[in-house]
């Protein structure tokens, strides 16, 4: 049931850009946003976080208010996102793991059946009171800015703690998932309760849209997905609409997730995210066949094409935004997120270039 303080609570910012295109009206303006866009291509970005571990940052929330600030300030983008990482609800509410450079997250015990899934420990609000704090004082900073809530999916969360880590082929959790249905539901069950307290707890503090990240679930088959990680996403995404009474805008978004675009739709997601590898209107397409009408895409600029020169880049938007005409509203966005190495000056010089083009 709707409890309409989550209602009565939130900023008024019925014109601001990227809420009008994820509602599917028209913007003044196509609305562009970059993920990943508060991180290492700043330099002062790199400052800020030089000795501070990533999991500490994402719990300090001084830190959070000024990472997710900066690209901003800088770029005068139409959305902030939070300044999280995938696997913060999961170190929050106990589970043994760490971001170790040039690895990415690493699990203490990796679970490998049912005593694990039962044993992981349930996120509670005050385990993230961090989070809260920092978005209270962002949106004291932000102005007319949407500020945009960030959690995993499911699958890529249940992959890192069955693997242990990050993983090429996903051979343990497709293992797990085809031989013991009954333990991988139970693990993602107790996953989509974990991320969904934790959207809650960053709609209550007042983000304007979420965000669910499914990063790996391109490796899987269209098949495996409805069957195995479908219903967890939606619980998730179905729970926000009716948390809040569909007021706040659901994005959700995988890499490699071409053939996954209808099934990751009817999840219930307000705006699709639709990585570099397929056209915005092929996407669109192959959404609509799966009964959708005039669907919300959000992307889909390929992030190395950054390191070309500006006639490219432009070349390449010009393209993108003619393919998200085809749409029922279109955020502009990279096809991932932005790289370490990308020159600043050229996201800033893109966010202009989207902004002349009418939505």
């Amino acid at each position: 049931m709707t409890d309409p303080t989550h209602v009565s609570n939130r900023r008024r910012l019925d014109d601001a850009p990227l809420l009008v295109a994820a509602n599917g009206g028209t913007p003044e303006h196509t609305p562009v946003w970059f993920m990943r866009q508060a991180g290492r291509s700043l330099p002062e970005y790199r400052r800020v976080r030089e000795g501070v571990p990533m999991l500490r940052a994402c719990l300090t929330p001084d830190l959070v208010c000024e990472i997710t600030m900066q690209p901003v300030r800088r770029h005068g983008v139409d959305a902030a996102i939070l300044f999280s990482d995938i696997v913060l609800p999961l170190y929050a509410a106990g589970v043994g793991l760490d971001i170790v450079s040039g690895t990415g997250p690493v699990v203490n015990q990796p679970v490998r059946g049912a005593a694990d899934v039962a044993a992981l420990p349930q996120l509670e609000p005050e385990h993230v009171e961090g989070v809260s704090e920092a978005i209270r004082l962002l949106l004291g900073e932000l102005g007319r800015t949407p500020l945009i809530g960030f959690a995993g999916a499911p699958f890529t969360l249940a992959s890192y703690l069955v693997e242990g880590g990050p993983s090429r082929n996903h051979e343990r959790t497709k293992a797990l998932m085809h031989s013991d249905p009954e333990t991988w539901h139970a693990l993602l069950g107790k996953l989509a309760e974990t991320t969904l307290n934790f959207l809650r707890v960053q709609v209550d503090a007042g983000v304007d849209a979420v965000q669910l990240f499914d990063s790996w679930a391109g490796a899987l088959s269209p098949r495996d997905y409805v069957t195995y990680v479908q219903p967890h996403t939606s619980r998730i995404l179905r729970g926000i609409a009716e948390y809040t009474g569909g007021e706040v805008p659901r994005i959700h978004f995988g890499v490699g997730t071409g053939e996954l675009l209808g099934a990751m739709h009817e999840s219930g997601a307000d705006v699709l995210g639709v990585d570099w590898r397929v056209p915005l209107d092929t996407a669109v397409s192959r959404i609509e066949r799966r009964g959708a009408s005039r669907p919300v895409v959000q992307g889909n600029l390929d992030p190395a094409v950054l390191f070309a020169d500006w006639q490219a880049v432009r070349g390449e938007t010009e393209r993108i935004l003619a393919e998200g005409e085809s749409a029922g509203g279109h955020v502009f966005n990279l096809g991932h997120g932005v790289l370490p190495d990308t020159d600043p000056e050229m996201l800033t010089r893109l966010v202009d270039f989207v902004h002349s083009h009418r939505g």
